[in-house]
């Protein structure tokens, strides 16, 4: 059986077909809050779509991002009162604390936008000499009406990228821009923030260009999967394939997916909102293998509500799991990576070893496979 998962940009399901060494790049943290159950939900999932690949075979060279130049950061370190990097690298500590608990595989590389500086230099140089870019005020925007696929990985209506620019940080009443959805490749600095020089004047890039940057020295110009939470979609994923395509003239990515938001109390989970279940105050309380098991019993397309039950029900889970001996192990193995080739089935597989461990079979291999030893 073919692996299948759903293509965003496309909007079916596919055959995920590739080379035995996959390059993946998966959108990573700004890291200036702990690690809440909708971030881990997504590193989860894609840890999983990188257990079935090896188990087919696959080598995976994933790059997993850290945003350390970015609003959301800088503001938090300004509340606090402390230097930006400094605010950085404890709470990437702790993500990466998080991520040890939860059993996720070590990534090919971790790299943090403030290293690729004079990539992103080189890549806006790039941008412009295209024909893409233009300078404006102090700032360099891309020109979206000069990409004639713009909106193609969202496909989203203009009036909906128009909603969703202006919700997600793309200042659409800037004046200096030639059209309201055209973003910023790179922008002045206030005067706490970090600057360097640029032809362009100083400043630092803007959150988009940053991975596209990182893409395309970690991996190359075409990378086999892009991931990330569905509100990357757009605008943060849109832009980044424009002017990816635009600089390199290749294209960017064969495969978009992207994992579904995680609600409590009715909402996405959010920090303006505060409705956050956070992973190190869980582990505090409970076996991180059932704090695994309560996020993948999850569909990763559908959107779902973390709830005061999930804990219980995974412990129960777990319990049950490692009760059950008969056998050598490879009990559900083959029903379980059926389940992960039809779109990331992680429900079923689930479905499939409780089956199997309440008739008292051994399921320990299959469960590895999903990342939770029992």
């Amino acid at each position: 059986m073919t692996l299948k998962l759903y293509d965003t940009a496309k909007k079916r399901v596919v055959d995920f077909v590739a080379d035995q060494q996959i390059l993946m790049y998966t959108c990573g943290i700004t890291p200036y809050d702990a690690t809440h159950i909708g971030h881990a939900f997504t590193f989860v999932t894609y840890d999983v779509l990188q257990r079935r690949l090896i188990d087919l075979g696959h080598t995976v060279k994933c790059v997993r991002n850290v945003t350390d130049v970015d609003d959301p950061l800088f503001a938090k370190a300004r509340e606090l009162g402390v230097h930006y990097l400094d605010l950085a690298a404890g709470e990437e500590a702790r993500f990466n604390a998080d991520m040890t608990a939860l059993n996720v595989l070590d990534v090919y590389s971790t790299p943090r936008a403030s290293s690729a500086i004079a990539d992103i230099r080189g890549f806006i140089g790039m941008v412009i000499e295209k024909g893409f870019a233009y300078q404006a005020g102090q700032s360099v925007y891309f020109d979206v009406t000069k990409f004639g696929s713009f909106g193609s990985v969202s496909n989203y209506d203009n009036a909906t990228m128009m909603r969703l620019a202006a919700e997600r940080g793309g200042h659409i009443d800037d004046p200096h821009k030639r059209h309201k959805l055209d973003f910023v490749l790179w922008q002045p600095s206030a005067a706490d923030e970090p600057s360097w020089d640029t032809i362009w004047g100083p400043g630092r890039p803007g959150w988009h260009i940053e991975c596209s940057a990182l893409a395309l020295r970690e991996l190359g110009s075409t990378v086999d999967l892009h991931g990330g939470g569905s509100d990357l979609i757009f605008p943060h994923h849109e832009c980044e394939r424009a002017q990816s395509e635009a600089a390199t003239g290749e294209l960017f990515v064969k495969h978009w997916m992207h994992v579904a938001m995680v609600f409590m109390n009715g909402s996405k989970m959010s920090k303006s909102l505060g409705n956050l279940e956070f992973v190190d105050r869980l582990r505090k309380q409970h076996d991180p293998r059932a704090i695994r098991l309560a996020l993948i019993a999850n569909h990763y397309r559908y959107e779902w509500e973390w709830t005061p039950s999930a804990m219980p029900k995974a412990h129960e889970r777990l319990q049950a799991w490692s009760q059950a001996k008969s056998g050598d192990g490879s009990a559900g193995l083959e029903e379980v990576r059926n389940a992960l080739d039809d779109d990331l089935n992680v429900p079923q597989a689930i479905a499939t070893l409780d089956d199997a461990a309440k008739s008292g079979h051994n399921v320990s291999m299959a469960a590895a496979l999903l990342g939770v030893q029992v």
